[in-house]
């Protein structure tokens, strides 16, 4: 496939800031980005409800407040807590969608990268299903890369980071246990990574 295939094919898959391959899912927690933010960052995180725990449906219910805050003691420490994330992808490597990219998700917090602050104003939030310090399924490495991929041909992405390395001391996702010379290998030095990534060259 030459290039200008792979990028009409990449710009297919999309509906306004939608991604059709995605299973979407609304969130209410979002907001407008501010006039004339460029879209130029990824920012990688991981999750699991109950930590530990995969395939619950809770990071869904969490990310359209339909939690239920007493069905597990984990639950009461962020009880009420408004959070969303551009994407979700499961063990299997299935993707969720629950915000528009052309909107602003809030999943970054307090944040600065590339002499920004305020992430969330011109990120993208990809959440992975897993536990900070764990490893993570090739699945999901595969939709992952696919999906920056995608992102990169419909958005001007230049920065790839984690949410550890733009809120550090405050967070520590996605952790030791992601493999980020291999997604650093799939997507190439074109991307601005963080210090310590680099890609296997053996």
């Amino acid at each position: 496939m030459t290039a200008t295939a792979a990028s009409t094919e990449a710009c297919g898959r999309w509906q306004g800031g939608w991604y059709q391959p995605a299973r979407i899912l609304p969130s209410p927690n979002f907001g407008p980005r501010p006039p004339g933010a460029c879209i130029d960052l990824l920012v990688l995180h991981s999750i699991s409800l109950p930590p530990g725990e995969y395939g619950t449906g809770a990071v869904q219910q969490l990310f359209t407040n339909q939690l239920d805050w007493d069905a597990h003691p984990y639950y009461q420490g962020i009880r009420g807590l408004e959070v969303s994330a551009h994407f979700f992808i499961t063990r299997a490597g299935a993707i969720w969608q629950f915000v528009d990219c052309d909107q602003r998700a809030w999943h970054a917090g307090a944040s600065c990268w590339r002499g920004r602050g305020n992430c969330n104003d011109d990120s993208i939030g990809i959440e992975l299903e897993g536990l900070e310090g764990l490893t993570f399924e090739s699945a999901q490495y595969q939709a992952l890369a696919q999906l920056c991929a995608d992102l990169s041909a419909h958005y001007p992405i230049r920065h790839v980071a984690g949410h550890e390395h733009i809120a550090p001391g405050r967070k520590c996702d996605p952790g030791p246990g992601f493999d980020w010379p291999r997604l650093r290998g799939e997507l190439g030095n074109a991307l601005d990574w963080p210090p310590g990534t680099e890609a296997r060259t053996c």
